[in-house]
């Protein structure tokens, strides 16, 4: 059968070519200068640490300002939806993608030899640092990767005084009324603002649903509430306007932060930790 009878035989062909093309440019160049991005979380990182010139392509959800911290940048850029077409057309030098997203253009790029670098979910602040570093030595961005830091160390020392004295007790509920535990980043973000995790307190492990019978009787006096101003209704949201969500306003304080200012570990995370003080300090 020849080539034009069988794409699939052409296509594995083009991505044996473009593989050997990828490794020997990433090969020649000690600063990859056509990055490309395949994670909304990286795309963050790669848009915070690099020149926009230096960017091929970030993914097409970094480019909505509802969900995305940098969508002002991403939209000069051009975007990709995480197909292997996308990301061979554009001959990057450097790939970086999440470690569960895009799984299927990820395992084929691997096996033509692009060695695209996945990114793991920070659980922490330590570790959130550690992957700034990390990314920022992989662009050959480390002045900017420390700056970065050092910003964020910053402003966390700022809000160390801002705490409450005794800290509050709180919940987060996220759409599908689920809530986040013990080994999470969002455990620390809640630690941080001076706040008592109710769902690590009742043995919950990173993310987990809860009922809301439990929201209402677990002695909370403050209910994050994981939303997105603006954004488009969904059943996934409606346990966040629940009738009894509504009734407990009366004896806590409800606080909504956009998803995206916790979905990906950067400053915004910090961002949010401003957010919970600030409520804090209302209600003294």
């Amino acid at each position: 059968m020849t080539a034009d009878r069988c794409p699939r035989c052409t296509l594995r062909a083009a991505l044996v070519v473009a593989g050997f093309v990828l490794a020997a440019t990433a090969a020649a160049r000690a600063q990859p200068e056509r990055i490309v991005s395949l994670n909304m979380c990286t795309d963050e990182l790669v848009l915070r640490l690099a020149d926009a010139k230096r960017i091929a392509s970030v993914t097409w959800l970094s480019q909505d300002p509802l969900n995305a911290n940098m969508a002002e940048v991403a939209r000069r850029i051009p975007a990709n939806h995480g197909l292997v077409e996308q990301v061979l057309a554009l001959k990057p030098d450097l790939v970086v993608a999440g470690a569960y997203t895009t799984r299927a253009t990820i395992g084929l790029l691997k096996r033509v030899g692009a060695s695209p670098r996945e990114f793991s979910v920070p659980r922490n602040l330590a570790e959130m640092r550690a992957q700034i570093r990390e990314m920022a030595a992989l662009l050959g961005a480390q002045t900017r990767g420390e700056a970065l830091i050092a910003d964020i160390d910053a402003r966390l020392d700022v809000l160390v005084a801002r705490r409450p004295a005794r800290p509050l007790r709180a919940i987060v509920l996220r759409p599908n009324g689920f809530t986040v535990g013990r080994g999470s980043l969002v455990d620390e973000i809640l630690t941080r603002a001076g706040l008592v995790n109710i769902a690590a307190e009742l043995g919950i492990e990173s993310y987990g649903q809860i009922p809301l019978e439990t929201v209402a009787l677990a002695g909370a006096e403050v209910l994050v509430l994981n939303d997105t101003p603006d954004g488009p209704p969904s059943l996934a949201h409606e346990v966040l306007h629940h009738p009894v969500i509504a009734r407990l306003s009366g004896r806590l304080r409800l606080v909504a932060l956009p998803s995206r200012l916790w979905t990906c570990a950067g400053p915004s995370v910090v961002d949010a930790i401003e957010q919970l003080v600030a409520q804090t300090e209302q209600r003294k």
